[in-house]
């Protein structure tokens, strides 16, 4: 363990030096492969994931997007051992650099495998359904919806959020986890850049559990769309920020809120573009 635990720290030494003819990102990328290599030897798939999620970066740095894409491709991959939300956010970032680059073969097999996850998690809801295990099948949809999502499936996976929301209403054990299927269902609706569909979903969301109206959750909802409808970026970062200072975002919430800024973005070129 020791033996990556110091390459760690000799690569953040290097990130931390001036380096030479813009090398360091270089050097610290090879100590990197090198410790993601000794936490794979020791089964620590957390921390090869993230030595892997440090490499991508130092490979973008260096303008080495390829690289970059296959860093989190192999992030992804110990990620799905402990963390498949970390997984999926990952494999993301490998299938847009790919598409960016031109390596659309390379976009699509890794496409491939979001879709193959999809296929086995609504198998697995099903079974649990049959039999009757409530929890396991909710936990199986989740997962469909999240993978979904990431397919910008968005539909697909609102359904999803709203269904086990008001099934969960219902039932004293699951009831406190309804405002976040409820936000999680919103934010696909953000993500179609759909105003008038948002501001109808939280009027239905507020009218199926009365209490989701004064939640954190029913407020970042709203005031994000609000952003949308008004175009300001600035305070959609600021309502995001604020968001997340109370209750930290995770992966995938934040993959989504990028996905609605890149689209606010390209609207206000287009705009500028055009005057």
């Amino acid at each position: 363990m020791g033996d990556h635990l110091g390459r760690e720290e000799e690569f953040e030494k290097k990130l931390n030096g001036w380096g030479i003819f813009g090398s360091k990102y270089e050097d610290a990328a090879d100590l990197l492969e090198k410790a993601a290599n000794s936490y794979k030897l020791a089964k620590s798939w957390d921390q090869a994931g993230k030595a892997y999620l440090k490499l991508a970066d130092c490979h973008l740095k260096s303008d080495s997007k390829h690289d970059a894409a296959n860093a989190y491709a192999e992030a992804a991959k110990y990620y799905k051992k402990v963390d498949t939300n970390e997984a999926a956010s990952c494999l993301e970032r490998a299938v847009n650099i790919f598409c960016e680059i031109g390596r659309l073969n390379m976009a699509a097999r890794y496409y491939k495998k979001i879709d193959q996850a999809i296929v086995y998690y609504e198998k697995a809801a099903e079974f649990f359904q049959n039999e009757e295990v409530t929890t396991s099948a909710n936990q199986c949809n989740l997962k469909v919806a999240q993978y979904a999502s990431q397919l910008e499936q968005y539909e697909k996976a609102i359904k999803i959020y709203e269904d086990i929301a008001r099934h969960s209403l219902g039932n004293n054990l699951l009831k406190y986890g309804v405002k976040g299927h409820l936000l999680n269902a919103g934010m696909c609706h953000l993500c179609k850049a759909d105003v008038v569909s948002i501001t109808n979903a939280l009027e239905k969301y507020q009218d199926l559990d009365p209490t989701f109206t004064g939640t954190r959750e029913c407020k970042f909802s709203s005031d994000l769309a609000a952003a949308i409808d008004e175009e300001d970026i600035a305070k959609f970062t600021d309502v995001v920020k604020e968001f997340d200072s109370m209750t930290p975002l995770d992966s995938w919430k934040t993959t989504m809120l990028l996905r609605v800024k890149e689209k606010l973005k390209a609207k206000e070129l287009e705009e500028d573009d055009l005057t």
